[in-house]
């Protein structure tokens, strides 16, 4: 799912958004960081940088967390930020932030009660959580790519419009 994400970038542009890209470092090995460095106009990260060195991205506005893994949600609702894309997650939830999340696994990850837990949780905390069959239909093991090109990203950006007004800088 993750190397459709510059389908999000697009979207999210065209309503006005300056846009930056995290991946978890997995994350980073399904998509083209070249291409969605170029698009975005920004580094792709997914590693912290060294104490007092400059950030090269802006401040967040708002974040989508798309497409989430079970282990993204999980950590998260955890309060685990042992990557940067964790941890900007969970300070921009600090900070109140406008974030939505949209879970991508399969029907077997997504019935372990833990996931479907920190789902509810998430949620409970204000954020905008789009997973169940009327979001994302779940797919037996092994059938996610089956689904890369059907992703519904413009869900998420739809999402976050109801949440967050689009800054103008």
């Amino acid at each position: 799912m993750a190397r459709g994400a510059g389908r999000l970038v697009e979207l999210a542009q065209l309503d006005g958004w300056d846009v930056c890209v995290v991946a978890t470092p997995d994350g980073r090995k399904f998509i083209d960081v070249a291409a969605l460095a170029e698009q975005s106009g920004h580094p792709v990260r997914s590693a912290y940088k060294n104490p007092g060195d400059p950030d090269v991205l802006p401040d967040a506005d708002a974040m989508i967390v798309a497409p989430a893994t079970v282990n993204t949600i999980n950590k998260w609702s955890a309060g685990i930020a042992d990557t940067l894309a964790l941890g900007l997650l969970i300070e921009g939830q600090g900070k109140g932030l406008p974030i939505v999340a949209m879970p991508y696994t399969n029907a077997a990850m997504a019935n372990h009660p833990a996931f479907l837990e920190n789902v509810t949780r998430l949620r409970g905390w204000g954020i905008a959580v789009l997973f169940g069959e009327d979001q994302v239909p779940l797919l037996p093991p092994g059938f996610g790519e089956a689904a890369v090109d059907g992703f519904p990203w413009h869900l998420a950006l739809e999402a976050l419009r109801d949440v967050a007004p689009i800054p103008r800088r």
